[in-house]
């Protein structure tokens, strides 16, 4: 499954001037996927898989949690996030299952498990790690050292315009789709 949804969140109470469209914002959005790239609809009826907002499980062989990479804008305390899903081996998965609210757990080594269509090189099968933080918050995924745009990203941030141009990438995407 592609990445592509718009997730809203709150973050201020301030609106923002959009760079690239020039209309007010109240919020910039996470982009994020339902479900791992490994994901298919025939698991729905599938008693060995199952898929939640942050879990998921195929066959009872592969195991997923939704995180997000947080990539610093800069000259901001503000971040773009990415919803993504990291793959798991079973042993943390359902420790992080039983103690969803608990920061002192992990972290935890993962697969990238969604492709991020954005970037001209795949994302999948990055390495990650999944740092829990509790409170009902999802886990933020660090990207491990590589040359992928995407750590690069992580690690110096980008101008709050690219982080629209992101957003604006997807949301035409969306807009298409609906039409």
């Amino acid at each position: 499954m592609k990445i592509g949804n718009l997730f809203n969140r709150k973050r201020n109470n301030e609106d923002i001037v959009c760079s690239v469209c020039g209309e007010i914002h109240k919020e910039m959005p996470d982009i994020g996927s339902f479900a791992p790239y490994h994901w298919n609809d025939t698991f729905n009826n599938d008693p060995k898989s199952l898929l939640t907002e942050d879990l998921c499980i195929i066959e009872e062989r592969d195991y997923f949690i939704r995180g997000v990479i947080q990539i610093p804008i800069l000259k901001s305390e503000e971040y773009f996030g990415w919803g993504v899903w990291v793959s798991q081996k079973k042993e943390n998965f359902e420790v992080y299952r039983e103690k969803f609210n608990d920061d002192s757990i992990g972290p935890f080594f993962g697969w990238l498990s969604t492709k991020i269509d954005y970037y001209n090189t795949d994302t999948l099968s990055l390495k990650t790690k999944a740092h829990f933080r509790g409170n009902g918050l999802r886990p933020i995924i660090e990207i491990g050292p590589c040359e992928h745009e995407i750590y690069l990203q992580q690690s110096n941030g980008i101008p709050l315009e690219q982080a629209w141009n992101i957003v604006h990438y997807y949301k035409k995407t969306s807009d298409n789709t609906n039409n």
